[in-house]
């Protein structure tokens, strides 16, 4: 909102054409986020203490975890507000992939914060029933990519890295398959919320990744000269991708270890969901996999655990997912969290090597 009343009076003063660059509001939109969360959080967190919403342990799980019993959650508010604002300020509301962004973030967080509130109010782990919360995040990702794809922003055409030429129509059958894609993201991130700051700085490299992507992929020149699919309009996801870098990092300040709050599924929901619609509209499904390989093979732990023990009776790991696993077997919770960490700067930094080869 106050982006377009700058922008409409920029002709007369000449020095707010600064915010007609997506790269200075980008900047903008990452220190506006940053500085509300990092300056609001400690009252954000005293707001939790006081209603008392605290983390339920699972029984079952690590006991070394019984001591982070009553540790404030649902903190994924505090980042939503740290995207939420900035957007408000500094991005332009006119841009159709900047909404769909905002309503599958805010729609996820909704799902996960009735996830969490359940939980709280009930006072057990248990909190949504699993079929209705993936038939509402379906819902949502279905309507927000068949919404695009009728006004004309996004098509069926599934773009294959590393072969420049070759891209698959799927026509309107890319509902279902970019809907797969969120969804996936999302609860991949939901699975890996378990260790404090285990998922948010993974999430911060994947959304700093993909917002250099969009960035890429709205600049048409640039997008020809790397054979990458150019998406006009794409180019304005760069300051909203950057509102959740910042917001991340912010919310990190008082999520490391020994986490004086925990994202919970308000938090871990929306921004799995965030990633997916982010890699949907740049057209960057299939190198999701590549860029949150972390949350794909925490995924898949659970998976192959769950097909492991039905099947054959017995537990491939000790414990699913698999950072649950490391930590039964003797590893310091602080060495697993840093190690992830490390796999997805390497991860990030070979996604991006990608775009030339493609």
């Amino acid at each position: 909102m106050l982006y377009q009343w700058l922008y409409s009076i920029a002709d007369q003063y000449s020095f707010l054409n600064v915010f007609r660059y997506i790269t200075f509001r980008t900047f903008i939109s990452f220190f506006t986020a940053f500085f509300l969360c990092w300056l609001w959080g400690p009252h954000f967190i005293r707001r939790l203490v006081l209603k008392q919403v605290g983390q339920r342990v699972r029984d079952d799980g690590p006991q070394s975890h019984k001591k982070k019993e009553g540790t404030p959650t649902m903190g994924g508010g505090l980042i939503l507000v740290g995207m939420v604002v900035p957007t408000l300020l500094w991005i332009d509301l006119q841009n159709h992939f900047v909404w769909a962004v905002i309503f599958v973030t805010l729609g996820f967080g909704a799902v996960g914060y009735m996830d969490d509130w359940l939980k709280v109010s009930k006072k057990n782990t248990k909190g949504l029933s699993g079929k209705l919360r993936l038939v509402t995040e379906f819902l949502i990702s279905g309507v927000t990519i068949g919404v695009l794809m009728a006004l004309g922003d996004l098509d069926g055409h599934l773009t294959i890295p590393f072969f420049k030429a070759v891209s698959v129509d799927l026509g309107w059958f890319y509902i279902l398959f970019g809907s797969f894609v969120i969804v996936g993201s999302a609860n991949s991130v939901n699975l890996t919320d378990g260790l404090d700051g285990l998922a948010i700085v993974p999430v911060i490299i994947s959304a700093g990744t993909l917002m250099l992507l969009a960035y890429l992929a709205g600049h048409a020149g640039i997008a020809n000269y790397l054979q990458i699919p150019a998406v006009p309009g794409a180019g304005e996801l760069a300051p909203l991708a950057a509102t959740i870098v910042a917001a991340g990092l912010g919310f990190l300040w008082f999520n490391t270890y020994p986490a004086q709050v925990f994202m919970g599924d308000v938090g871990s929901l929306s921004l799995g969901g965030f990633l997916g619609i982010m890699a949907v509209v740049t057209r960057n499904e299939i190198l999701l996999a590549l860029l949150g390989g972390v949350f794909v093979v925490e995924a898949l732990s659970v998976m192959t655990q769950v097909i492991s023990f039905k099947t054959t009776g017995k537990r491939i790991f000790k414990m699913a997912p698999i950072h649950h696993h490391f930590e039964l077997k003797g590893l310091d919770e602080t060495k697993i969290i840093v190690r992830f960490w490390i796999i997805s700067i390497l991860l990030a930094i070979l996604s991006l090597s990608t775009l030339k080869l493609r």
